[in-house]
């Protein structure tokens, strides 16, 4: 075999064997539902440079892609209906539905009712609306099942729509409604499992809390913690971080004082989600408030509990952009592009510095080495992950973004409100 057909062989066979050893990208958090991928991705993109393709898209939304094998799935707005579609990873638009109607933009240019993200299992695909539509679909566009949240458990009385994505484990997808009228007190929310393969509820565990005004509002995501003894769902909203059996729904422990009560804001609602890694959760709050880091074995009210708690950083909290946890360090983008990177182990400060001046709105995340954190305006800034802060990369798009990236079979995915992106070294 002549020597160039040889190595062109070889090269196709490499990269043959990259594509079956790809990650999926499940949900909005990815594989680990931690905002980490296991591949490697460009540190340097533009239009000009390590860009696969751009596909326009029908509308905007601050979801994030849900990536299995060879399809993309991602919601849009496409003036009053809601969408869900599937791309194909050479960038061809494979399907789009329309899940439901009602479209509403909030708080200006900051989102709508596609904000939250779709989930996936490679065979099927669910998405959820903040106007209350869930429904489930397969790969190539069949409808499954759908059904509304709203009518089932009650009007959403929330000021900027409910974005808050659900998860997707095993049999069951697990969504929390934190939600509660202001005139209304105590503060009581739901959070429910239903099975993914019907809608049916499995169970359905009614969440009160304290929280009075704004504050009864969470626009933030559950967590899934998992490790080798134990595993929970952990809701966030209404002042407290909650962590409730799978089982039933139970509330296992509490942590409360994220709102203070003797320096109490009527309108700090949670926007960023908890993190979760082996043997730590950290619990962002709002408007620059606390950071709380615990270990996963508490019962009860575990708010002043030295056992459980590890650390605390008394403000600077991320507002919007969830944190990040990798090999030891803590990572949070706050909402103005600052990044700071805690020890994971004693909440010691590593660094704070400025990534770039803009609103932040999509959650950091990390692949080989780097952290990617991505800006309002379209400027991602790639950090080298450590104890030390350096910058590898300024890249600009040139488009709004508020969706976290999404990592699958070498592609870094970015979804603006205008187009879908997929940033790729060429192929040989």
């Amino acid at each position: 075999m002549p020597r160039t057909i040889a190595l062109l062989t070889a090269f196709h066979a490499l990269f043959a064997a990259l594509d079956l050893a790809a990650e999926n990208w499940p949900s909005w958090r990815g594989p680990r539902g931690d905002g980490t991928s296991a591949e490697s991705v460009p540190t340097e993109f533009s239009r000009e440079k390590n860009l696969r393709w751009r596909l326009e898209l029908p509308g905007p939304a601050g979801s994030t892609p849900a990536i299995w094998g060879d399809r993309i799935f991602l919601s849009a707005a496409h003036e009053s209906d809601l969408l869900l579609l599937a791309v194909s990873t050479s960038g061809k638009e494979l399907w789009r539905r329309v899940v439901a109607s009602g479209n509403e933009s909030v708080r200006g240019d900051e989102g709508n009712y596609a904000s939250p993200s779709p989930m996936t299992d490679g065979k099927h695909v669910w998405t959820f609306m903040a106007n209350g539509a869930l429904a489930c679909f397969d790969v190539d566009g069949n409808e499954i099942w759908k059904l509304d949240l709203e009518e089932r458990y009650g009007k959403f009385e929330i000021q900027f729509g409910l974005s808050s994505t659900p998860i997707l484990d095993g049999e069951r997808i697990y969504v929390q409604l934190i939600h509660g009228k202001w005139s209304k007190t105590p503060s009581t929310g739901l959070v429910v499992a239903l099975e993914k393969s019907t809608g049916n509820e499995v169970w359905k565990h009614v969440r009160e809390t304290d929280a009075v005004d704004e504050c009864k509002h969470s626009y933030a995501s559950p967590v899934l913690y998992r490790d080798a003894e134990r595993a929970f769902l952990v809701s966030h909203g209404a002042d407290y971080a909650i962590a409730h059996s799978l089982e039933d729904g139970a509330e296992i422990w509490r942590i409360g004082d994220l709102n203070v009560k003797d320096n109490y804001n009527n309108t700090l609602r949670f926007v960023a989600s908890p993190a979760a890694a082996e043997g730590l959760i950290v619990v962002p709050t709002a408007k620059g408030r606390k950071v709380v880091a615990l270990g996963p074995h508490g019962k009860g009210d575990v708010t002043h509990a030295s056992d459980v708690v590890r650390w605390e950083l008394p403000r600077s909290t991320p507002d919007v952009p969830s944190p990040l946890i990798e090999d030891g360090i803590v990572y949070l983008c706050r909402e103005n592009g600052v990044l700071i990177a805690l020890d994971a182990k004693s909440g010691e400060r590593l660094y704070e510095e400025r990534c770039f001046s803009d609103r932040y709105r999509a959650s950091p995340v990390w692949a080989d080495g780097k952290v990617y954190v991505t800006s309002r305006k379209g400027h991602v800034t790639v950090v080298r992950a450590g104890r030390t802060f350096e910058k590898l990369a300024e890249n600009e798009l040139g488009e709004e973004i508020a969706a976290s990236p999404a990592i699958s079979g070498g592609v870094l995915y970015l979804r603006t409100f205008d187009a879908l992106w997929a940033i790729g070294a060429p192929r040989p």
